[in-house]
């Protein structure tokens, strides 16, 4: 999701290292915090795949900075991510969260709708955090007071998420193939 996020970051405009860290701390928040343990080695592993390109300018302060840009190699590794991404970036929150950041980046409404389909498929199938006989528990026969709120929330939030994915789909299958634009800056 390291990756991805760069690459999504990158493909709205150029950044420096530091700015890109913050968009994509913003983005993960507290629940996956970027270091520079990890997101230094990405950058450096995009670059040698040529995703990446980068040149230094100088900087506000002292030190010259390095600039990152996106590649068409990048772009198109970008496009693949989001036409196809894996299961765990379909069934993990915050993982979804990072594809839909970047999914306006796809051109074809039809390919983005189709990412939006596998999402509410996953969130279609019955589940639950707590399980009895192989059954999901609802959050009414939950035993405890806690767990009946994190029951009752997940409800919710996937009501809603569910209510939205259907309206961005009709949406999207009502323009086919013509791109959506993109929102203002």
């Amino acid at each position: 999701m390291l990756e991805l996020s760069i690459l999504g970051f990158l493909a709205e405009e150029p950044l420096h290292g530091y700015e890109l860290k913050e968009r994509i701390r913003a983005l993960s928040g507290h629940v996956r915090p970027v270091s520079d343990g990890a997101l230094y080695p990405a950058i450096t592993r995009l670059v040698a795949a040529g995703k990446l390109a980068q040149h230094t300018e100088e900087g506000a302060g002292a030190a010259p900075r390095r600039v990152l840009s996106l590649t068409e190699k990048g772009r198109e590794d970008l496009l693949e991510r989001l036409r196809r991404p894996k299961q765990t970036e379909i069934s993990d929150q915050v993982r979804f969260n990072t594809v839909l950041a970047f999914l306006r980046h796809l051109p074809d409404p039809r390919e983005q709708a189709a990412v939006l389909r596998r999402r509410l498929d996953f969130l279609e199938a019955p589940t639950s955090f707590f399980y009895e006989g192989g059954e999901p528990v609802p959050a009414e026969a939950a035993d405890d007071l806690f767990r009946q709120g994190m029951l009752r929330v997940a409800r919710a939030t996937g009501a809603a998420e569910r209510q939205w994915l259907k309206e961005a789909i009709a949406l999207l299958d009502r323009r086919g193939g013509s791109p959506l634009p993109d929102p203002p800056r």
